[in-house]
C-alpha cells in the first residue's frame, strides 16, 4: 500500500550547541537587562529604554528558541507539522535542535503485545467457541497512525497527544483490539471446531477438511493476512499472531465432551475387536497345526465365542472348569 510518509528535510541542529547558545542570549539578555535599568536612573533614559526593550524581546524569543529542543530514544520517531501541514517524520536518536514553530508529536516504533481476552463465536457448523489470540505488532507508518485513523482525538487526553505518547499509543491498541476481534469472528467463522464430520460424510471427507483445533500454523497464517489488511490502514505492522485459546463455549461444553467420549471410546472398541479377533484366529489356527485337539464346527464357534467375551468385555472373566470329556 502505498505510503505518504517521508523523512524530516526541515533544518536540524546539533541540541547541545543550541543548549549553550540559548543559555549564552539569556545570560546576555540578563545583564543587559541590569545596565538598562542602572542607565535608567543615571537619567539616561532614551539609551536604558531601548536597551531594556531590546532585552526582553530578546528573552522572549530565547524562551520560543527553547521549545526547540526534543530528544529520540532508539525506536521513536517525532512526527512534524508545519502549521497543520505534514512536514515530515524525524527519526534519528540523540539531542537535537528544530525549528520551535513545528508542532510535533512523539510516537513509539517499538513492538507491543496484545493478549485479547477470549471471545465467544460461532464456527462453520454453527456450535459456539471461546477463542482468543496473542498479537505482537508495532507501528511501521507514523504519517497513517496520526492522520488517516482519527488516534488523536481517540486518546484519553487528546489535548496532550504531543507530549503524551502514552495516550496515543493506547489509543493506537484499542483500534488493534477492535480489529484483531473481527478479523478473529472471521477466521474462526470458516472453519470446525474439530473434525468430528455430519453423519452424512463419508470418513475420507472429514479427513481432508482443516479445523480450528487441526490447522493450526495455516490458521495462524490466515489470521496474520487478516489482520494484516485491517492494520494496514493505520500504518501498523502485524510481528505475529496466534491463537492461543481454544474451547467449545461453557453452554455446550458437557455436551461435546460427553461426545469426544463416545468417540474415543468406539475408536478404542474397534482397536479391541480387531486385536481379539487376531488372537482368536492365531490361537485356531495353532491348535490346527499343532494337533493339541480337533474340534468341530460347534466347539470352534463357542471357542471363539468364550475368548471374545474374555477380550473384549470390561470386567474379568470367571473361569469354568470343565471335568467332563470332550465326548459328552
Amino acid at each position: 500500500m502505498e505510503t505518504k510518509e517521508f523523512q524530516f528535510n526541515g533544518v536540524v541542529m546539533n541540541g547541545f550547541l543550541m543548549l549553550f547558545v540559548n543559555l549564552a542570549v539569556l545570560v546576555a539578555a540578563i545583564v543587559g537587562i541590569v545596565f538598562a535599568i542602572i542607565m535608567l536612573d543615571e537619567s539616561n533614559g532614551a539609551e536604558g529604554g531601548w536597551l531594556l526593550g531590546g532585552c526582553l524581546a530578546a528573552i522572549v524569543a530565547n524562551i520560543i528558541m527553547w521549545c526547540g529542543h526534543m530528544q529520540l530514544e532508539p525506536n521513536e520517531a517525532r512526527v512534524t507539522t508545519w502549521f497543520g501541514k505534514y512536514s515530515g517524520t524525524f527519526t534519528e536518536t540523540g539531542f537535537f535542535w528544530i525549528n520551535p514553530f513545528y508542532g510535533t508529536k512523539k510516537v513509539s516504533l517499538r513492538a507491543r503485545n496484545l493478549d485479547a481476552e477470549p471471545i465467544k463465536v460461532n464456527d462453520k457448523t454453527g456450535n459456539p467457541v471461546m477463542i482468543g489470540l496473542v498479537l505482537v505488532w508495532k507501528l511501521k507508518d507514523t504519517y497513517k497512525a496520526l492522520f488517516e485513523i482519527d488516534s488523536q482525538t481517540m486518546a484519553a487526553q487528546p489535548n496532550t497527544v504531543g507530549s503524551d505518547t502514552k495516550g496515543l499509543m493506547n489509543a493506537l491498541e484499542n483500534f488493534v483490539r477492535v480489529q484483531s476481534d473481527a478479523a478473529l469472528r472471521q477466521v474462526a467463522g470458516q472453519y470446525a471446531y474439530d473434525d468430528e464430520a455430519p453423519s452424512n460424510l463419508p470418513r475420507q471427507e472429514e479427513a481432508k477438511e482443516m479445523t480450528l483445533r487441526s490447522g493450526g500454523d495455516e490458521i495462524n497464517q490466515q489470521l496474520e493476512e487478516k489482520l494484516d489488511e485491517r492494520l494496514a490502514l493505520a500504518g501498523i505492522e502485524v510481528v505475529e499472531a496466534r491463537i492461543n485459546y481454544l474451547a467449545y463455549a461453557p453452554e455446550i461444553a458437557a455436551v461435546m465432551l460427553r461426545r469426544q467420549q463416545a468417540s474415543a471410546i468406539i475408536t478404542a472398541r474397534e482397536k479391541i475387536v480387531e486385536g481379539a479377533v487376531s488372537m482368536v484366529k492365531m490361537a485356531l489356527d495353532k491348535l490346527s497345526s499343532e494337533e493339541i485337539v480337533e474340534l468341530d464346527d460347534d466347539k470352534k464357534a463357542a471357542m471363539v465365542s468364550n475368548l471374545l467375551v474374555v477380550l473384549c468385555g470390561d470386567d474379568s472373566a470367571q473361569p469354568v472348569v470343565n471335568t467332563g470329556t470332550l465326548n459328552h
